[in-house]
């Protein structure tokens, strides 16, 4: 996984990047001493090392110079969504024992037949100040001002819009978000995908993503890491765990029953709107190598891409799949500023792939490039240097739509049989986008 955190004198863009450990390292010191710590979901009562509420809600915006905004997607369709609090009762919590059922919240985003239905909040209250308070810069090392309105920000996404209907149903796409990111930071890409004409959902791994608003508007935030090769490790496991336990509970949903524990009305059309037989995932870091560790345990997953996220573990051995590769498709897709990181992992994974693969790099791009803080940094009036290291020197409205061209051809192609053509070599249309080897 690649990471990074600035130093907090703000020096040279070459001092600001931190390692993995210490970046973990500092987490836990901010979780150990922050007011904003954990609650646990809402059916489940608050644990030691999760003693107090989150704020319930973030300071004004004081920088952006107005509300900030996502671009809007590229697709024919207007895009719907509904959040949905999922309840595995076979397992107890993987990172709070105590608690004897894990409790997820995940977002579907879907092509809607009309945009009609409630704005969708981008963030909600309690998570939008967590994210202010401590994960923006924090986690993220994003040199982001404090008081932005993360929860008000324009998503182009309708709550309880009617499904689009297409015979056969829509394909299924899962986003898996980096450490340290909450689901929603992915919304750019996840929108456009929606209004392409796929069902994705967006996975929040509560205990180890940065902030989790459940029903009730209780919050559970990331416990403290410890070690950190163990605590990554663990991390892609309960992921992949997770994952398949998601993949179980869309079946519920396909099959004309509603998952959501709170009973929650679902969107007009979205029982039986699901094509399960063709299901696809992509996650950025963190995320991204969860992408190719959950089809490696789970074959439901047809087609994976892995945005900037290492495929070797902390103490440098390779992940299993980086051992003996996938037999399917899949795609890593990286940076090309920084510190590059992903090098052997992916360099194995590729040698030992019998199936499809390729390898992608962006040029001018950093790690948070393939995030919304592609679209969301520009609109804080950061100095040069600032933006520059958060999301590098390419344009961002071309890092935006080359990144939503490729992910959009990449699973048009090995999940509805189109050309693929952009997957083929180099494009004049997008002169950014590099073929690796």
């Amino acid at each position: 996984m690649t990471t990074h955190r600035p130093n907090p004198t703000r020096g040279p863009s070459t001092s600001r990047r931190r390692s993995t450990a210490l970046r973990l390292a500092t987490a836990a010191a901010v979780l150990a001493l922050s007011a904003v710590s954990a609650v646990g979901p809402a059916s489940a009562a608050p644990s030691a090392a999760s003693p107090q509420a989150a704020p319930s809600s973030p300071a004004p915006a004081a920088q952006s110079g107005g509300r900030l905004h996502l671009p809007d997607p590229t697709g024919r369709h207007a895009v719907g969504e509904v959040a949905l609090h999922l309840i595995d009762h076979t397992r107890p919590d993987p990172w709070q024992p105590a608690q004897q059922q894990r409790e997820l919240m995940v977002s579907v985003f879907y092509p809607a037949s009309r945009p009609t239905g409630r704005p969708a909040p981008y963030m909600l209250p309690a998570a939008a100040a967590h994210f202010d308070s401590v994960t923006a810069d924090d986690y993220l090392g994003l040199h982001v001002p404090a008081g932005q309105d993360w929860a008000g920000t324009a998503t182009h996404v309708q709550q309880g819009a009617p499904v689009a209907d297409q015979d056969g149903g829509h394909p299924v796409l899962i986003y898996s978000p980096g450490l340290g990111e909450p689901r929603t930071w992915g919304t750019t890409l996840v929108t456009d995908l929606a209004s392409r004409g796929y069902v994705v959902v967006t996975v929040d791994s509560t205990y180890e993503a940065p902030e989790v608003q459940f029903p009730g508007g209780s919050l559970a935030t990331m416990v403290a890491p410890g070690d950190p090769d163990a605590f990554l490790r663990k991390a892609l496991a309960v992921r992949a765990t997770d994952t398949s336990f998601v993949l179980d509970q869309l079946a519920v949903l396909d099959g004309g029953h509603n998952p959501d524990a709170d009973g929650q009305p679902l969107p007009a059309g979205l029982a039986g709107a699901l094509d399960l037989s063709a299901v696809g995932m992509f996650g950025h870091s963190l995320g991204g190598s969860a992408a190719a560790v959950t089809m490696d345990a789970d074959h439901r997953i047809r087609a994976g891409i892995d945005m900037d996220g290492n495929l070797t573990n902390y103490d440098n051995s390779l992940m299993p799949v980086a051992q003996h590769g996938l037999d399917r498709p899949f795609l890593l897709l990286g940076k090309d500023l920084g510190t590059i990181d992903t090098g052997p992992g992916w360099q194995a994974f590729r040698a030992n792939t019998p199936g499809w693969s390729r390898e992608l790099k962006l040029r001018g791009a950093q790690h948070a490039s393939f995030t919304d803080a592609e679209a969301l940094i520009p609109q804080l009036g950061l100095t040069t240097a600032d933006r520059t290291d958060d999301i590098g020197t390419i344009d961002p409205q071309t890092a935006i739509r080359t990144n939503e061209a490729y992910l959009a051809a990449y699973f048009d192609h090995w999940l509805r049989g189109g050309r693929g053509q952009l997957l083929d070599g180099p494009s004049a249309q997008y002169p950014d986008m590099e073929f690796v080897n």
